[in-house]
């Protein structure tokens, strides 16, 4: 999601929503073949993101004791309501169960392999210690996930800058790190990985977007960096001791656990021929992926080392509220995601790059944007006259096809658009991407400030954010 829910999203390598080609509905960017659900059913989906924003504000000792119960309640409606009332509403529930047991699977044992890496800074935290912190941490998401990138770093940032936290200082490590960070390979984020399965090639983001990239990650660090330097509460002289060694690491066998997830992630039947799909030979909701990946989650728990754990004050807390919150994110989204993609299939001729951009953008904000992507993903597609369930059509998508309409722009930019536009604005919210969830769990355990839901967006997000996506689109994707 966009928590990615969007979750989100994590983790790029995931094959976390549709990875698997048995999932209908994700692959032809709606579900074609059943009716539509009537609109209010969106509601118990907009209860449960209103709910999220107001409820740690306004009524926060409810909210800490039964968002669970909320959360399954509101998933469970709607689940009923597709499994009796829905044609093909039983596919559907087994469809999208398979996409929450991959995206739990997966940052899961992220955060676990995570939580038994200590890394120790042996600086202060300062601007320019900080800001070169967060530009590591996005060329790191896309090498291992921007859930893997977020539970690497996030301890040790925030154990640099104790005595110093501002909200400032989270809101930007989400920014950076765990969403727009890995916006360049199939590994940093979901949404490229699910089109790398489609046919994209691996390297075509990174080809065709590192420069803007660069020039987006490296604007947010000048302005954190000028946030930090002018209302950082500056750290006592005492408290300014620093080490020889500018990092330490303890726990590094869990970076052997941590190959071993990223390669399972590529364990698919899209990316290997012949590999066995457990989905279709026994109908079961998850794959070998998410046994290796559960097996491992384990394995990492009972052999990391305690230090490094007792170091990171590691707990489930974080991947538990994900959890149950995800579960009812992912149910209630369901039909929010068919009006939206019959909505993408039926306009797509008409729309714009620019149409695609803030379309795709948006919702990847407040929805999943791995499905989000596929959806407008599917709709370019067919204004080309070309077929979302064909690899070849794909590839010739991605390599470039004129467009039918005079002055329009060719496929690549609409390409470039729609996967820009699902990672970066995962950053929007909270629930724009899985890490972003964990990072604000992880941080309000340590005492820190964290903003709310709603000052997220209004201090935030959309001040930061959205000129510099503006800016993106007024260069890029103004057609």
């Amino acid at each position: 999601m966009g928590l990615h829910t969007r979750g989100g999203a994590t983790a790029a390598m995931m094959a976390l929503f549709c990875a698997s080609p048995s999932v209908a509905f994700c692959s032809t960017g709606g579900e074609a073949h059943s009716a539509l659900p009537p609109l209010w059913m969106a509601l118990p989906f907009v209860a449960l993101l209103l709910m999220i924003a107001t409820g740690p504000l306004l009524y926060p000792r409810f909210w800490e004791h039964h968002y669970k119960k909320v959360s399954i309640a509101l998933g469970a409606a709607v689940s009923l309501w597709y499994a009796f009332a829905m044609e093909n509403g039983g596919l559907m529930l087994l469809h999208t169960l398979e996409e929450y047991l991959s995206f739990i699977a997966l940052i899961s044992s992220l955060f676990v392999v995570a939580g038994g890496i200590l890394v120790t800074i042996g600086r202060r935290g300062s601007p320019l210690v900080n800001g070169a912190l967060l530009f590591f941490g996005a060329i790191l998401a896309n090498v291992i996930g921007t859930t893997g990138a977020s539970m690497l770093l996030i301890r040790p940032y925030l154990r640099i800058n104790e005595g110093r936290l501002r909200p400032f200082h989270i809101v930007f490590f989400i920014f950076v790190v765990s969403n727009i960070g890995g916006g360049l390979t199939p590994i940093g984020d979901p949404p490229l990985f699910l089109g790398f399965l489609r046919g994209v090639p691996f390297f075509w983001v990174i080809g065709h977007f590192w420069l803007y990239w660069l020039g987006a990650i490296v604007a947010l660090c000048l302005i954190f960096m000028a946030l930090d330097t002018r209302f950082a509460a500056r750290a006592d002289a005492s408290d300014e001791r620093e080490d020889s060694r500018w990092i330490e690491l303890k726990g590094r066998r869990n970076f052997l656990w941590l190959a071993l997830l990223i390669g399972s992630v590529f364990l698919d039947p899209a990316v290997i021929n012949g590999f066995p799909s457990l989905q279709e030979l026994f109908h079961l909701p998850f794959g070998i992926r998410e046994l290796i990946m559960t097996a491992v989650a384990v394995a990492a728990y009972k052999t990391s080392d305690r230090d490094a754990l007792k170091g990171n004050e590691f707990n489930f807390e974080p991947i538990k509220e994900v959890a149950f919150l995800f579960i009812g994110i992912f149910a209630t989204m369901i039909p929010a995601l068919q009006l939206i993609g019959a909505y993408a299939r039926e306009h797509a001729a008409g729309f714009s790059v620019t149409k695609f951009y803030w379309f795709t953008g948006i919702l990847s904000g407040v929805l999943d944007n791995a499905p989000t992507y596929l959806n407008f993903l599917a709709g370019a597609l067919g204004k080309f006259g070309l077929d979302p369930g064909s690899t070849a059509d794909v590839l010739k998508f991605a390599t470039g096809v004129p467009s039918p309409v005079a002055r329009d722009a060719s496929s690549t930019l609409y390409l470039l658009a729609i996967s820009a536009a699902s990672v970066f604005f995962g950053a929007m919210t909270y629930i724009g991407n899985a890490p972003n969830f964990m990072v604000k769990n992880i941080a309000e355990q340590t005492g820190a400030e964290v903003p709310s839901f709603v000052e997220y967006l209004y201090r935030y997000s959309i001040p930061v954010l959205l000129p510099l996506f503006g800016v993106l689109w007024y260069f890029i994707f103004n057609q």
